[in-house]
């Protein structure tokens, strides 16, 4: 069944060396510090079924400052304790960090404990197939709403450090592309530590992704490897898309705005923690061609190279402000199953040919400061190359490019709308191209604002 799925069909055999602390074992099995992928997640379901009932016996009161910084612990002996069950994952310790803040988080999102502890513990995790070059695991639960993934300890101490101007940001502005974080956990086995955070799940797995982009950006070496091109679903880069998506990608001008704004605020922040080296994550699911495949017909006269669409609908969200509608628009949809495409937690858009598809999008990777060393690899990297085109580069500016590439080259106002704008003021004539009847009536397009009668209906004649 998971070889169906565009990200949840790993393969142990695929990976032959050590990447970072992952690696494999002699059986096949992924490890990461040496801990058999297995272990780890046995350790993480037992850690968090623990933690998350006794915090419900902790009395609800307002985060304090002093929570931020609080780190609980729990032994689990494979024999068992009078507070721990018997296990077969060998012994391990626990940690939770601000388990009071974390929960405060969780509640903001709607998620109640015993939804966390449903998704988190009651199936087995699926372990992603595409988990990049830091040499991070990632998991994702069975019903799509959590990804957990290990971070190294530098990250981890700067989530920390972040909680603070994090829960402030959250209560002002629940309109964000950033990651939701929902916990942060360490799993003590071997003498290593393993440390790891849960968070909203940006890609859902019932949701055939056709495209998958990283986007920085930049455009220093910004494309996608000729390895990473042979999976069934590649990520490519910045790159990549300016040359397969020249015309962007065309939003209804109320969401194009709303995801400029977001974008805009996000950045301001980022670049007030001083935290760079960010990426868009951008999942593309085309629905014509979707309809296509269900109905067997692929371009091409075959199935070759088709992404299988899972024919299970989306679970019931558990978590608000999570999807990616959401994420831009700032209000909760609330909770309950999804009927049909369109509300499946994508952002409607069309691609250059007309096609109907739904964009599903976060920013990632937020927990780089520019550090020392950060500083060190830009100097270098700007001797080889134009200062201003590598990835890594300082807060300031690195927020600026990112914010003008995904707002003017990535994401586009539908040019369509524009017209029909230009044609409702008696401007332009139908026939007519936007460039000529703009310079026959010496208006600017940028000075149109999107009408109140044009809706989703329109967007559908044009």
């Amino acid at each position: 069944e998971q070889t169906d799925r565009n990200v949840c069909d790993f393969k142990p055999g695929h990976m032959k060396k050590t990447i970072g602390h992952r690696g494999v074992d002699p059986k096949g099995e992924t490890t990461y510090k040496k801990t058999t992928s297995s272990a780890l997640k046995g350790a993480i379901q037992l850690g968090i079924t623990h933690t998350v009932g006794s915090l419900s016996q902790k009395a609800e009161r307002d985060v304090l400052m002093q929570d931020f910084y609080v780190v609980e612990s729990i032994f689990f002996p494979s024999e068992g304790s009078n507070l721990t069950p018997a296990h077969h994952h060998g012994d391990f310790r626990f940690k939770t960090y601000a388990p009071i803040a974390f929960r405060y988080f969780r509640e903001l999102f709607g998620i109640r404990p015993d939804d966390y502890l449903y998704s988190l513990c009651n199936d087995p995790l699926i372990e992603l197939s595409n988990p990049g070059a830091s040499g991070s695991i990632f998991y994702v639960t069975s019903d799509d709403e959590f990804i957990i993934k290990t971070v190294q300890h530098k990250e981890a101490e700067f989530l920390q450090k972040l909680l603070p101007g994090y829960f402030m940001n959250l209560n002002q502005n629940k309109r964000t592309l950033l990651p939701k974080f929902y916990g942060l956990y360490c799993v003590q086995a071997g003498g290593k530590n393993i440390r790891i955070v849960v968070m909203n799940n940006l890609l859902p797995c019932s949701v055939p992704m056709h495209l998958k982009y990283d986007l920085k950006g930049s455009t220093c070496k910004r494309r996608a490897s000729p390895k990473e091109r042979e999976k069934r679903v590649p990520t490519f880069k910045d790159l990549d898309f300016i040359q397969d998506m020249p015309e962007g990608i065309q939003l209804e001008p109320d969401n194009y705005n709303a995801l400029s704004k977001t974008i805009q605020r996000d950045c301001l922040l980022l670049q007030s923690f001083k935290i760079m080296d960010y990426s868009l994550l951008v999942g593309i699911h085309n629905v014509d061609q979707a309809c296509r495949e269900r109905a067997g017909v692929v371009e091409g006269g075959g199935s070759e190279g088709a992404v299988t669409p899972d024919h299970r609908r989306p679970q019931a969200q558990k978590a608000l402000y999570s999807t990616a509608m959401e994420s831009i628009q700032g209000e909760a949809k609330g909770k309950g199953a999804l009927e049909t495409e369109d509300q499946w937690g994508g952002i409607p858009a069309r691609n250059s040919k007309g096609e109907r598809i739904l964009v599903y999008i976060g920013i990632i990777d937020i927990l780089q400061s520019y550090r020392f060393i950060k500083k060190i690899e830009h100097s270098w990297k700007a001797l080889v190359h134009d200062g201003d085109t590598v990835s890594v580069h300082r807060p300031g500016f690195y927020a600026e490019r990112f914010q003008r590439f995904m707002c003017n080259t990535v994401f586009k106002k539908a040019r369509k709308f524009i017209k029909l704008q230009l044609f409702q003021r008696g401007i332009v004539h139908p026939k007519m191209t936007i460039q000529s009847s703009v310079t026959h009536s010496h208006v600017d397009p940028k000075t149109f604002v999107h009408l109140p009668n044009t809706n989703e209906d329109i967007f559908e004649s044009c």
